[in-house]
């Protein structure tokens, strides 16, 4: 499909990403739809990187505080947009972020939300849009007055996951994890060495490889563990990164890395990943040990699982890989048993918000009892497919304990064969017989971690 240049004679510049922007908004907030995947799709119209970036800087402004720019449109509008005028609503609520979060010069914000209407075969409403942001201006003390005492209520997340955070973890920590949601997360990355079965080891590797990024040095962090990590604070696109195109390094958020540091595989184990995609931890696993009996990756969707393909194929490694539903053992097993099984189990993705506040909007309280019965039958099927004084690691990027440490604790009382082992992490604290991460917290995303040896 032929991109679309991010400026037209026309309109004013940026008149299209703001359209652009509005979609994504629209088709997030309005249908339902997954942020990641709608917002990929609109960048790829755009040639600049600086248009791709100030697209998704828009949609993440307005994703991490929906509340208060619909609050906002509300009272700035004298009555509800008809539906039919999507997504003009949409648009007003990026046209609030760029002049609010983003700080943007309101002439250029203006003018080009103005001008979006016309890409959005809206012209007859442009008058309206100019009309509702210039307000805002003029009124901006007292609206946001107004925003900021209804914000620090909810702190821009719906009420059962605010409540239940403080359910699981007190008031303290439950207003921690929900600030830490509302900022942006930095990059992660994982370093390998070019040759293949050989993993970059000490923290000279990579400063080495940080140096030649030319970054301040505020912006990148080097942990002592995960080893094989390095932090940037602001980086762009990972692709342009150097490094990347070679299979260097890959990204993964520190809090993810710690899985293969625990499963810790050892020459000849057989390897089962059980819900692989995007393959990350996958990958991961086969850096940190070469020389596996076998590796296995599943996943009960031919996409996703093609995505892992992708993935491998770049880094130079190989699986086998299956679509397969992982608790039908009898449809995919040969019979012989793992010594290390890895759950990344599907979960509400609570500890990811700041990656994907879409999340925050579109989750629901009724979802969780389902994601609970998920993830018990996973640990109960491949449970018996564990061998003797094998290692099981249950994960998830959910800080819910319905989800983490409640299920662990019914999981060893339904099998007296199953004993924890304490992760002991350098982040985070131990939960029930796991180790929790809340987002955050080491720069890390919202991590569980469990690890269950067989008797």
């Amino acid at each position: 499909m032929k991109r679309r240049q991010a400026t037209s004679t026309r309109t004013a510049p940026g008149a299209a990403l703001r359209a652009a922007a509005a979609q994504v908004v629209d088709a997030v907030l309005v249908d339902g739809r997954s942020m990641k995947a709608v917002l990929g799709a609109a960048q790829s119209r755009f040639d600049d990187d600086r248009d791709r970036a100030l697209l998704e800087a828009i949609v993440f402004a307005v994703m991490r505080r929906a509340r208060r720019y619909r609050g906002l449109v509300d009272r700035l509008l004298d009555k509800p947009l008809p539906a039919r005028t999507r997504p003009l609503d949409s648009l007003l609520l990026c046209g609030l972020a760029q002049l609010d979060a983003l700080g943007l010069a309101p002439h250029a914000a203006i003018s080009a939300s103005v001008d979006a209407t016309r890409e959005l075969r809206q012209p007859r409403l442009s008058g309206l849009v100019n009309a509702v942001l210039r307000r805002y201006l003029r009124e901006r003390e007292s609206l946001d007055r107004e925003a900021d005492a209804a914000e620090s209520a909810h702190r821009e997340h719906p009420d059962w996951l605010r409540e239940q955070f403080v359910e699981d973890w007190g008031e303290a920590l439950a207003g921690e994890i929900l600030d830490a949601n509302n900022r942006p997360a930095p990059l992660w990355l994982r370093l390998r060495d070019v040759a293949p079965g050989q993993v970059a080891s000490d923290a000279d590797d990579r400063a080495s490889y940080v140096v030649a990024l030319d970054l301040d040095d505020g912006d990148w962090r080097i942990p002592d563990r995960p080893d094989h990590a390095i932090c940037l604070l602001d980086a762009g696109s990972p692709a342009r990164l150097p490094g990347w195109a070679d299979g260097r390094i890959t990204v993964q958020d520190g809090a993810a890395q710690f899985a293969a540091e625990l499963l810790n595989p050892q020459p000849g184990d057989r390897l089962l990943d059980a819900c692989a995609a995007p393959g990350g931890k996958l990958a991961h696993l086969l850096d940190r040990q070469p020389k596996l009996g076998c590796a296995i990756g599943l996943d009960n969707d031919p996409t996703r699982l093609q995505r892992i393909e992708e993935n491998l194929r770049r880094l130079k490694l190989s699986a086998t890989l299956r679509v397969a539903d992982a608790t039908a053992a009898g449809e995919w097993w040969d019979g012989q048993p793992f010594q290390r099984i890895l759950i990344d189990a599907p979960c509400s993705g609570t500890g990811v918000v700041r990656r994907q506040p879409d999340i925050k909007w579109h989750r629901r309280a009724a979802d969780i009892p389902a994601l609970a019965a998920q993830q018990c039958a996973l640990l109960d099927a491949l449970w018996p497919l564990l061998a003797a004084g094998g290692r099981l690691v249950y994960a998830t990027c959910s800080v819910l304990q319905d989800e983490n440490a409640r299920q662990i604790d019914a999981f060893l009382a339904r099998h007296p064969d199953a004993v924890a082992i304490d992760p002991d992490l350098p982040v985070g604290r131990r939960s029930g017989h796991g180790w929790q991460i809340l987002p955050g917290e080491g720069d890390l995303d919202g991590f569980f971690h469990a690890v269950l040896a067989r008797r």
